[in-house]
């Protein structure tokens, strides 16, 4: 019987990245402590989805942060796309989130699949805040005008104006089958989205 090494890769993978937010001088928000806004314990969801698992995700088209235009529809029938949606640049979270990411690289290029960035925020705080990161792989997207209209074709834009912590998984045939509204206070489970990933490939 062949065995999946996912659940290994992941817990290996898992084991770096709380490393990374762990050690004092190695998380961004630690680098950066006085730059990072810090929000307090926020209501864990203030949205409601307006898409499902099974649904063919909404198409749309965002400025990254190199000033080229990213298409979802082009990835089709090439690539599976994860969605990470952060509620905003300069917060604790989503300022270790990402560049968790950097770790896994490996693992969403061995499922085929591409990894889209998107906050509600302008591109010269993203590129402020990217920068102070370091190098991310993967392209980091701008909904900041029309304000959220991506995220609110989601059903992921809260009441006030950022969007939630969720991840959505889109198969080549741009069909959604994974979701997870996080509560934003949290980031997602690394181990989680891999395992996720791997059944894309099934």
């Amino acid at each position: 019987m062949k065995t999946s090494l996912a659940p290994v890769v992941s817990a290996m993978i898992l084991s770096s990245c709380l490393l990374l937010v762990s050690i004092p001088g190695l998380s961004a928000s630690d680098a950066l402590k006085e730059g990072i806004y810090q929000t307090g314990k926020l209501k864990p969801v203030d949205s409601t989805l307006k898409v499902k698992v099974g649904d063919r995700a909404p198409d749309f088209t965002l400025v990254s942060l190199s000033g080229k235009k990213v298409c979802l529809k082009d990835y089709r029938g090439r690539k599976n796309v994860m969605l990470s949606f952060v509620p905003a640049a300069w917060t604790p979270v989503c300022s270790d989130q990402w560049p968790g990411y950097n770790i896994a690289r490996e693992e969403f290029e061995k499922y085929d699949t591409v990894l889209l960035g998107i906050t509600v925020d302008n591109i010269p705080t993203l590129y402020s805040w990217t920068k102070s990161m370091g190098e991310l792989w993967f392209p980091v997207l701008s909904d900041f005008w029309p304000h959220g209209r991506v995220a609110e074709k989601y059903g992921v834009l809260r009441s006030n104006g950022t969007t939630e912590r969720a991840i959505f998984l889109i198969d080549k045939k741009g069909k959604i089958r994974y979701i997870d509204v996080h509560d934003i206070n949290k980031r997602p489970p690394l181990e989680t989205i891999l395992s996720e990933l791997e059944k894309l490939s099934r």
